[in-house]
């Protein structure tokens, strides 16, 4: 009895052991971080951003993977089967939020699925319509909307994006409908947009100043509270009438469940260096926006926050009247 438990004891010693030996040893090799959204989008953009500065604080290659399609649950669904060895990270907004009161079935669940690393940033969003729509402002804009309804065309990156929630809650609040045109990613979305095949857009800003300022769209209110620096001619919804709007759209980074806490440890304190370069801090003020605090920026403000925002945008779904698909 004492041979066999000396055995188990040392069975186990050699198991912790090569364990610890292997969370020291990470990462060893190049790590992909999966964005499920189409090249040319904000998430897309940030995320090799936040790639990039991960990358030289862990002093090994991150790379991103777009895996983008049906309102982004084909890539988290890819990021939740895969392996929870530390190699594979997920880059999502706060679209992970909102598919349970969009959908009577996922391929994932957003809490049990994922362990958090910290979350990232806060975008705030801009409407933009194409070049030759003929309203010069916001207000405008929202005279159109209540008149035209369904006559207006407003594009979304697909069902479940924030682009698709913020022409939700905007359409709520002004008690109006418009006509959905759903697109497998926000770059496609703008170039149609661009190609004024579509009236509108509600995307978060680093995806349409490019076109603002190259003239190819146009700006016509941000969904913050307040005026951002890119843009500061460029009205609030809650300037124009829409009392209240709100919505910024927060980022946050993920592995799969299962992934060892010592890595998670590990990227999250490669995370937060990451954050606090300057480069990157610039980089995010260019599109009106910031990193969050240092303290938000760990596990359990992530893993609190995501369970707060299911709970949030599925009261709010609800009260919008919205169908699950």
């Amino acid at each position: 009895m004492i041979r066999k438990l000396t055995s188990w004891l040392a069975a186990l010693t050699v198991a912790f052991g090569a364990g610890v030996a292997s969370a020291q040893d990470y990462p060893s090799r190049f790590i992909t971080m999966i964005v499920p959204a189409a090249p040319g989008g904000t998430t897309d953009v940030v995320g090799r951003l936040l790639a990039k500065g991960m990358g030289a604080a862990l002093n090994q290659q991150v790379i991103v993977e777009n895996v983008g399609g049906a309102g982004a649950r084909i890539g988290t669904a890819r990021a939740a089967r895969s392996p929870n060895d530390g190699y594979t990270v997920f880059f999502q907004n706060l679209g992970l939020s909102t598919g349970p009161a969009l959908f009577e079935t996922l391929p994932y669940d957003p809490i049990a699925d994922f362990e958090p690393i910290g979350l990232v940033a806060d975008f705030p969003m801009v409407i933009v319509g194409r070049k030759n729509y003929p309203a010069q402002n916001i207000r405008e804009v929202l005279r159109d909307v209540k008149s035209g309804g369904s006559k207006i065309t407003w594009a979304s990156a697909g069902v479940g994006t924030t682009t698709h929630l913020c022409a939700l809650l905007l359409q709520n609040a002004i008690a109006s409908n418009v006509t959905m045109v759903s697109y497998r990613g926000a770059g496609p979305a703008i170039m149609d947009l661009v190609a004024d095949r579509v009236d509108f857009l509600c995307d978060m800003a680093p995806s349409v100043l490019p076109q603002i300022r190259s003239g190819n769209l146009k700006a016509y209110a941000v969904t913050r509270k307040g005026r951002i620096a890119p843009l500061p001619q460029t009205p609030t919804l809650d300037e124009a009438g829409v009392q209240g709007f709100n919505l910024v759209v927060w980022h946050g980074l993920w592995v799969p469940k299962g992934t060892p806490r010592p890595v998670i440890d590990e990227l999250a304190v490669a995370l937060r260096a990451a954050l606090a370069d300057p480069a990157f801090k610039a980089r995010l003020a260019d599109f009106g926006a910031e990193p969050v605090a240092a303290e938000r920026a760990h596990p359990e403000a992530l893993r609190e926050h995501l369970k707060a925002e299911v709970a949030r945008w599925s009261a709010v779904i609800a009260q919008a009247g919205v169908p699950k698909e």
